[in-house]
C-alpha cells in the first residue's frame, strides 16, 4: 500500500493538529471557562491565559469566584488574584465571608484578606464569633495571706473580635493575663477557706477587670472549674527559716569551740615554755652549789644536810603518791 504525496501532507497536519489542541486545551483551561459561564461568572479566555502567564493557577480563583457568586458576595477576579499573589488563602477568604453573610456579621473583603494575611485563620475566627469558644487553663497556684496554697482551674469563654484581630494578642495572653488576676485575687484573700467557700469570688474579681482589652477576643465569662489546696508555704518557710537559723547557731558555736581549742593550745604552749624556764632555772642550781662550796660560803656538811632533806622530800613525795592511788583502787 503505496501513500500519495497529499494523503502523507494530510496525516501529518491531522497529527499536528491534535498536538497543538492537546498543547491549547493544556495550557488554557478550557473547562473551567465553561464552568465559570455555566455558574454564571462572565470571565474572559484571555483573563485565564493571562492567569496562566503570571503563574497563577486559574482553579484556585475561578472555583472560589463561583462560590462568592452563587453566595451573593461581590467579590472580582482582581481581588482574588491579587490575594493569591500575595500569598494569602483565597477559598477560606471566600468561606470566611460566606459564613459572615450567614451570621450577619458585618465583614469586608479587605478585612478579611488582611485578616489572612497576619497568619490568622479568619474562617475559625468568624466561627467563633458564632460559637464561642472555651479556653481551660492549667492549675494556677496562688498563696492567700494564712500561708496556704490554693490551686485553681478556670474556663475562659471567649468570643472571637473581627475588629481586634489583626494586632490583638492571643489566647497565650489571655490564658496569662487570667493567670495574674486568679493569682492576685488568692493573694488578697486573708483565709484560704473563703476562697474555697466562695470560688466564685475569683472569677467575678478577675472578669471586672477588663482582661480582654487589646487582644483578639471579647471574654463572655470566667468560670472557676476546680479548687484544691496545695502546701502550707507559711509553714514550709517558717520551717527553711529555723533550719537556717539553726545552721548559723552551729556554725557560730563551732567557731567560738574552734577558738577556744586554739586557746588551750595556746596556754599549753605557754605552760610547756614556762616548765622550760623552769628546768632552765633548776640546772643553774648545781652550778651555783659548786660557787658556793669552792668560794668556802657553805661548807660540806651544809651541803649534806641540803641533799639528805632533798632525799627526804622525795621520799615523802612517793609514799604520798603511793597512798593516793591505793585510795583509788
Amino acid at each position: 500500500m503505496t501513500f500519495t504525496a497529499p494523503t502523507v501532507f494530510l496525516l501529518v497536519a491531522i497529527v499536528l493538529g491534535i498536538i497543538l489542541i492537546a498543547v491549547l486545551l493544556t495550557f488554557v483551561p478550557v473547562m473551567l471557562w465553561i464552568s465559570a459561564l455555566a455558574a454564571g461568572v462572565r470571565v474572559s479566555i484571555f483573563t485565564l491565559v493571562g492567569m496562566r502567564l503570571r503563574r497563577v493557577i486559574p482553579s484556585r480563583v475561578i472555583n472560589p469566584l463561583i462560590k462568592a457568586h452563587k453566595a451573593g458576595i461581590d467579590v472580582s477576579t482582581n481581588q482574588l488574584e491579587s490575594h493569591y499573589l500575595a500569598g494569602g488563602n483565597v477559598d477560606r477568604v471566600v468561606n470566611a465571608l460566606i459564613a459572615a453573610q450567614r451570621a450577619n456579621i458585618e465583614l469586608s473583603f479587605q478585612r478579611c484578606a488582611a485578616i489572612d494575611l497576619a497568619g490568622r485563620d479568619v474562617l475559625e475566627a468568624v466561627q467563633m464569633s458564632v460559637n464561642p469558644k472555651v479556653i481551660e487553663t492549667p492549675f494556677i497556684a496562688g498563696v492567700a495571706m494564712d500561708g496556704i496554697e490554693v490551686k485553681a482551674k478556670a474556663r475562659i469563654t471567649v468570643r472571637a473580635n473581627i475588629e481586634r484581630l489583626v494586632g490583638g494578642a492571643g489566647e497565650e495572653t489571655v490564658i496569662a493575663r487570667v493567670g495574674e488576676g486568679i493569682v492576685s485575687t488568692i493573694g488578697s484573700s486573708d483565709n484560704h477557706k473563703k476562697v474555697l467557700e466562695n470560688p466564685d469570688m475569683i472569677s467575678r474579681t478577675v472578669l471586672a477587670k477588663g482582661l480582654d482589652a487589646g487582644t483578639a477576643f471579647e471574654i463572655l465569662s470566667i468560670d472557676i472549674a476546680d479548687v484544691d489546696i496545695g502546701k502550707n508555704i507559711g509553714a514550709i518557710l517558717q520551717t527553711d527559716q529555723a533550719e537556717a537559723d539553726k545552721k548559723i547557731a552551729q556554725a557560730k558555736a563551732e567557731e567560738r569551740r574552734a577558738m577556744a581549742v586554739a586557746n588551750e593550745q595556746e596556754m599549753k604552749a605557754k605552760v610547756e615554755e614556762m616548765r622550760a624556764k623552769v628546768v632552765e632555772a633548776e640546772a643553774t642550781v648545781p652550778l651555783a652549789m659548786a660557787e658556793a662550796l669552792k668560794s668556802g660560803n657553805i661548807g660540806v656538811m651544809d651541803y649534806l644536810n641540803l641533799r639528805n632533806i632533798e632525799a627526804d622530800t622525795d621520799m615523802r613525795d612517793s609514799i604520798g603518791k603511793s597512798t593516793d592511788d591505793k585510795k583509788k583502787h
